[in-house]
């Protein structure tokens, strides 16, 4: 078999893709073992073994104790749409972070006061170690976790409030358009910013994934008249879902 200049462990792997794509080694086949890829690709242990982390790596196989390398089932991309915020009463967490409004869903929260890092300050505009209101959701879908959000609220502004608390008081679930109007603060602007980063095991666990699966992260800010009164990161896996996006023309 001729290869091009590539190192040799990484053309191995594309040959092996390429056979994962065409459907050659469909989904739960058992990968051609370590001395099957030596005798067929006439390379050795070490590139075989490379070739084999590197599929590994990019969630196209997975290892199973004492069994061997599997092909594993690719899930086919679900879309979480981002479409702003909603108007007065028409706002929950769940439609906060996902705007098709096919998809219905329900959550659980927790909520506990912190000291604000660097990072979550400056996102909020107020000193480091100023307190906050952080709230952790976990987001289900007809049974299933779909997203992961942690949500930080200056005390400033919601400290000895009836809304300190997201989840509970005469607000309870209303999400943050409506409960900062009865502060009397008006949202009008939305700053969301996605990326990408190897997930961290306690939300790979929580969203059904494996080790080594990449998130993507949903970076959102509510401003009232400039200033912002909430921030949060929502968190899905990066292999089941797309960012798809609804904007105004205006």
């Amino acid at each position: 078999m001729a290869f091009g200049d590539q190192p040799a462990y990484l053309r191995v792997a594309d040959d092996l893709r390429k056979k994962i794509a065409a459907g050659e080694l469909p989904p739960h086949a058992r990968l051609p073992s370590q001395a099957r890829i030596r005798e067929e690709y006439g390379v050795s242990d070490t590139v075989a073994l490379e070739a084999r982390k590197v599929l590994m790596a990019e969630g196209l196989v997975e290892g199973r104790s004492g069994s061997g390398t599997y092909v594993r089932a690719q899930p086919v991309p679900r879309r979480v749409v981002r479409g702003g915020f909603h108007t007065a009463g028409e706002t929950t967490p769940f439609r906060q972070e996902q705007a098709d409004d096919r998809i219905t869903g329900i959550w659980d929260a927790d909520s506990e006061q912190e000291r604000a890092g660097r990072e979550i300050a400056g996102r909020l505009g107020i000193e480091v170690g100023e307190r906050v209101m952080r709230t952790r959701y976990v987001f289900r879908s007809l049974g299933e976790v779909v997203m992961l959000s942690t949500s930080w609220e200056p005390l400033a502004l919601t400290g000895r409030t009836p809304v300190i608390l997201p989840e509970e008081g005469p607000l309870a679930g209303r999400g943050v358009v409506d409960r900062m109007a009865a502060l009397d603060l008006v949202v009008d602007n939305v700053a969301e910013e996605v990326g990408a980063r190897p997930g961290r095991a306690e939300e790979v666990l929580a969203l059904g994934g494996v080790p080594g699966h990449w998130v993507m992260v949903t970076s959102r800010t509510y401003f009232a008249g400039g200033r912002p009164v909430e921030t949060a990161d929502v968190v899905v896996l990066a292999e089941r879902y797309r960012i798809a996006y609804r904007l105004p023309v205006k």
